[in-house]
């Protein structure tokens, strides 16, 4: 165990394990904003690539990424009779436990889950393809509650790829989108499940984006991105704060951005990306609009705020750098890399070809160049698209494709 890990004082055993300053909880990692927390990474890898630490197998079809806490690694994936939840070890990726989450294969001709576990204290909390929403003791797997998001909440989805959003656990709260006209967001009692309150002035189908925490003028807030909005509720009790009018096409995917008083999104199938001025008057809040454009229209790969840029993969353009206030293009890369995934970790951008021989490479994550400073190609590429994003935790680079998952050693 590494050392600042959760203590043991006195000869109590605390149960409930806090977060290492290195982990990456939860989707996205702990932020939600693609950057891991990681320092002394490489900066330069060899021609080889950095060295690949283990190779596990073992945890189901599907295109979920990894949470790291607690010396655990959690993912998802389907199995013959059921979808799981897996726990590896950090160390060498063994399994440690599976848990059952519904029914298998979904997704509009890509089966498989797509939800990455939430890992907070005690709990681990994941959504199947299917919209079954299951708690589970993050030591032992054990189940502590279900809900399904269709029967319990009259969900609705605004495309038939399934349910892929990963749920926010914010103190006491379980937080989702279900999507539909009996409320489009709910949040529920960590412990019990217990419904504590539903957004029916949100009424939007789910789309596949994740809500993330922002503070805008002042107020604690839950942004989310729909098909056809972008919205703000409020934590304690789901009042809309604020809604502005956003069409997506086919299926809005990206999760939002939130900087100072902005919210930026951008989604594929030529929608293109939107930036929106947050102003609070009192106790109200009204959106503004600051630019649409297509400088970015991202698919599923995502895109990650460093500084005043916003970097990710543009349909048409390739690798971009766009100004997040302005919305200009600041540089585009076509050529080098195909479509993808970004994650971001100590002055770097970390990127992943979502086809071929699913090559990872390493930039500097600058405005001012494109500037390559290692890659390779992934061993053991199944067929499919390798769509889950990368994720660097505790010196730790994973990447998963379907049923394995590779551990490479970037601290070096």
């Amino acid at each position: 165990m590494h050392i600042g890990r959760c203590l043991i004082l006195a000869g109590l055993v605390v149960s409930a394990v806090c977060v290492q300053g290195g982990d990456w909880p939860q989707w996205r990692g702990e932020k939600r904003d693609g950057h891991s927390t990681d320092k002394g990474l490489l900066k330069e890898w060899p021609k080889t690539g950095p060295k690949l630490l283990w190779t596990a197998k073992g945890i189901g079809g599907g295109f979920s990424s990894v949470s790291v806490a607690q010396d655990r690694i959690f993912t998802m994936g389907d199995g013959t009779d059921s979808s799981y939840v897996y726990a590896l070890n950090e160390n060498d990726g063994k399994q440690v436990w599976t848990a059952k989450v519904g029914r298998t294969e979904g997704g509009g001709g890509y089966p498989g889950p797509r939800c990455t576990p939430t890992v907070d204290r005690d709990v681990v909390v994941a959504l199947g393809q299917y919209g079954d929403l299951v708690c589970l003791e993050a030591r032992t797997g054990q189940e502590h509650w279900r809900k399904n998001m269709q029967k319990d909440f009259g969900g609705k989805m605004m495309s038939g790829w399934g349910y892929s959003e990963s749920p926010l656990v914010d103190g006491e709260r379980v937080v989702c989108t279900p999507g539909g006209k009996d409320g489009g967001m709910v949040a529920l009692d960590r412990k019990t499940g217990k419904e504590l309150w539903r957004c029916k002035e949100f009424q939007d189908q789910a789309a596949y984006s994740s809500i993330v925490i922002a503070e805008i003028g002042g107020v604690r807030q839950y942004v989310q991105l729909t098909g056809t909005s972008v919205v703000g509720v409020a934590p304690n009790d789901g009042r809309l704060l604020w809604q502005a009018s956003r069409k997506g096409q086919t299926a809005v995917i990206p999760t939002p951005i939130v900087y100072q008083d902005y919210v930026y999104v951008t989604s594929g199938y030529g929608a293109g990306c939107n930036l929106f001025k947050i102003t609070r008057s009192g106790d109200k809040f009204s959106a503004e609009q600051a630019y649409e454009n297509k400088v970015m229209v991202n698919h599923h790969g995502g895109v990650v705020r460093v500084g005043d840029q916003v970097y990710g993969y543009s349909d048409g353009k390739g690798w971009t750098c766009q100004d997040l206030k302005t919305g200009d293009a600041v540089w585009a890369e076509r050529k080098a890399l195909g479509k993808g995934s970004i994650s971001f970790a100590d002055g770097h951008l970390y990127l992943r070809s979502e086809s071929g021989k699913g090559t990872v490479m390493l930039i500097e994550a600058s405005p001012k160049a494109w500037t390559v400073q290692g890659q390779f190609d992934q061993p053991n590429r199944t067929e499919q698209q390798s769509w889950p994003h990368p994720v660097i935790a505790n010196g730790h680079l994973y990447i998963r494709d379907q049923d394995t998952l590779l551990c490479y050693d970037v601290k070096g």
